[in-house]
């Protein structure tokens, strides 16, 4: 009877719980040429602009972002992968392999994203899903996890194909998503890459075309985009003290300049205000925070945010995984992150922000909280179906 209620438990937790991440209001216009565009806060997820952010249009080259880290979280690095002849002859932007050349996934990888190689966005689609259509289908899947709920995926390249299309709230969402995966976001920020060459006795070297990285400072990321229909797409990010936005335009004949413009209004804008710090013992209790916890808001806001203390079940797999309760953070009334509180001394305290499965930033449940309940949901399976805890 105690494995079917912790079975239960378990299905229960597969269902999401947490909420869309705080829209803004009031706050300052700005405007770009873009036909749509959006600016996202990466660690919580907080959309700080968005201009027809939910039209669905064509997304070009942009669509590799959503190849890589599928193929990230899915392949092995290491993996050497055959060029097919399908992939050789990709049309579009290439890397220029050949028929039947060897290159490791990981170097597949950075061809795709600094050059744009529909070439080597083939072969890592076929290489990782089985085929094109395999893969797409992973992609698409991953779109569903993440939230993207106007995107549709047919090909691993962008190149145009009916049926295949986001929207700017979409990627800052994948964008935002991707960027928190450390080998996804050393790939994006690399200016200059070499690999080897086993048709010549030289090296590939491969500029990243993302003008970004040179024109703005802190700028770390992340793919260009462009085809006919598309006309010019690009997602940029950047870093500064310590937080990290990320800019969508879609259609955007001057979007060097633009994503100039947002990425300054943002951290303009929106600085961090930090709310707790990782061991700092929380008011009201002898507990202590699990994560350090910011989040990004108007000077207007500032005075708006609140917090409750909510204790969990002694009996529950989260006390049971260390976590003896939450502070939950609001924002004008409106759920913003939650932080795991630990006893003082936990060795949960050791882990880093992500290892200590909090949902770091929002609750709009990308990264920190869907891993958070995955790994919750594999915890009981382990009681339920082999009776041990550890």
């Amino acid at each position: 009877m105690k494995r079917m209620i912790l079975f239960a438990l378990a299905l229960l937790l597969l269902i999401p719980v947490w909420s869309t991440p705080l829209s803004v209001e009031a706050a300052p216009s700005v405007s770009t040429h873009a036909e749509s565009a959006a600016l996202i806060d990466v660690s919580s997820d907080r959309i700080l602009y968005s201009s027809q952010g939910d039209k669905s249009m064509r997304i070009a080259s942009l669509t590799k972002i959503m190849t890589a880290i599928v193929a990230i979280e899915h392949g092995k690095l290491s993996d050497q992968v055959t060029i097919s002849r399908n992939a050789a002859g990709k049309e579009g932007s290439s890397i220029y392999l050949k028929l039947g050349e060897e290159m490791s996934l990981q170097h597949l990888l950075y061809g795709m994203m600094l050059r744009s190689g529909n070439d080597a966005a083939t072969a890592i689609a076929e290489h990782v899903g089985g085929s094109v259509e395999g893969f797409a289908y992973m992609m698409n899947e991953k779109a569903r996890l993440i939230g993207m709920e106007h995107s549709s995926f047919k090909n691993p390249s962008g190149l145009d194909e009916e049926g295949h299309y986001s929207t700017a709230n979409d990627m800052a969402k994948l964008t935002a998503y991707a960027l928190r995966n450390p080998v996804f976001r050393e790939i994006v920020k690399t200016k200059v890459k070499k690999a080897p060459n086993p048709n010549e006795t030289w090296d590939y070297t491969w500029m990243n075309k993302n003008k970004m990285l040179n024109l703005y400072d802190g700028a770390d990321g992340v793919k260009t985009g462009y085809t006919k229909i598309a006309k010019r797409c690009l997602v940029s990010s950047a870093t500064r003290n310590g937080q990290q936005l990320a800019v969508v335009t879609l259609n955007d004949p001057d979007d060097w300049a633009d994503h100039t413009k947002l990425l300054d209004y943002g951290f303009k804008n929106f600085p961090l205000h930090p709310l707790v710090n990782k061991g700092d013992v929380i008011d009201g209790t002898s507990y202590v925070a699990g994560i350090s916890f910011g989040y990004p808001a108007l000077e207007s806001e500032k005075n708006q945010f609140t917090s409750q203390i909510q204790m969990n079940d002694p009996a529950s797999a989260n006390y049971r995984l260390g976590e003896v309760g939450a502070v939950h953070y609001m924002l004008s009334g409106k759920p913003i992150g939650s932080v795991p509180l630990f006893m003082k001394g936990s060795p949960r305290l050791k882990l880093d922000d992500h290892g200590a499965f909090s949902f770091s930033g929002s609750l709009g449940g990308t990264s920190g909280g869907a891993d958070k309940w995955l790994f919750i949901v594999q915890y009981l399976f382990r009681i339920v179906f082999t009776g041990r805890s550890a």
